[in-house]
């Protein structure tokens, strides 16, 4: 066989793997919708390396007295074959995580930067806390005083600009805040915090847990008229570390249930996957009634 033949078969093979590989990722295309990056590049090397035997088998047997040697034998052809598809494979590998890293770090020092001032301490927040405080000053002194205390904290961690903090510092943060609010919709207004103790000594984004709770309490406590219940668990597995917010649907007729939980929800997950190189991530679903928010922290 000629070098130009052979040539032509090869580029023909290449391109049959590359074909089978994306027709096997796009069949798994929504299990892969919420995967991390980690994740999908993982399925994408295994369906590289499947396509390969799937091609490589199928030219043995159509091609094996013309283009391929039968002396050969199946097995060292499929293993010379599946050794250069793996190389490719996973030269390819170091080059995406090399090129995803560089981008989220990009994307945690400029987004991080400016949701420190602007996205975590919202303005409408500040002026109602303050308009509670005053209003509570002359009819309940100690509480007012608790929430100028709590206030003060939110404010400075959000000043101090991006960083990395423990996770029960990251918790104690976000009490504040959901006191704070308690304070301002009394009754209407029901947290439960399903914490266990200790909390593992876990780092996380400054206020990234915080936006998540405000999420909560915008769309399921404050459209509907008798208020809501929000219900905040901790939970550790085997290898990672789950943090569930739950709140209430917002009633039918509120003017934001169609604007969903994206206030402070993309800025959570993106520095959460940067952190944890792709390991954790932020994911939402609705179950029973209930939106439910999943902070995942590999161990």
């Amino acid at each position: 066989m000629d070098l130009l033949t052979y040539f032509g078969l090869a580029s023909f093979t290449i391109q049959w793997v590359a074909l089978a590989s994306l027709a096997m990722l796009y069949l798994v295309r929504r299990r892969l919708r919420r995967a991390s990056p980690a994740r999908i590049a993982a399925a994408a090397l295994t369906a590289l390396l499947c396509s390969t035997w799937l091609v490589t088998a199928l030219a043995w047997l159509v091609l094996r007295n013309t283009w391929l040697s039968p002396a050969e034998g199946w097995l060292l052809f499929a293993t010379k074959i599946s050794t250069l598809a793996l190389l490719v494979g996973l030269l390819t590998l170091i080059a995406f995580q090399s090129h995803w890293r560089l981008r989220q770090l990009a994307v945690r020092a400029k987004q991080a930067e400016l949701e420190a001032l602007q996205a975590r301490i919202r303005p409408h927040f500040l002026f109602n806390t303050l308009n509670t405080g005053a209003a509570l000053v002359h009819l309940r002194p100690q509480d007012a005083e608790r929430l100028l205390l709590d206030l003060a904290d939110l404010f400075r961690a959000a000043l101090a600009g991006p960083r990395e903090i423990p996770l029960s510092e990251e918790i104690a943060l976000s009490r504040r805040y959901a006191e704070i609010e308690g304070l301002r919709f009394g009754d209407r207004m029901r947290v439960d915090w399903d914490i266990p103790s200790p909390i593992p000594p876990l780092q996380v984004p400054t206020l990234s847990i915080q936006p998540l709770i405000e999420n909560a309490i915008r769309h399921g406590v404050e459209p509907a008229a008798n208020g809501g219940h929000i219900l905040v668990r901790l939970l550790r597995l085997s290898d990672r570390l789950e943090i569930l917010i739950e709140n209430d649907l917002p009633p039918a007729a509120a003017p934001n249930l169609h604007t969903g939980h994206k206030v402070g929800l993309e800025s959570s997950r993106a520095r959460i996957r940067a952190l944890t190189g792709g390991h954790g991530d932020v994911t939402t679903r609705i179950r029973n009634g209930r939106h439910i928010t999943t902070i995942t922290l590999p161990i």
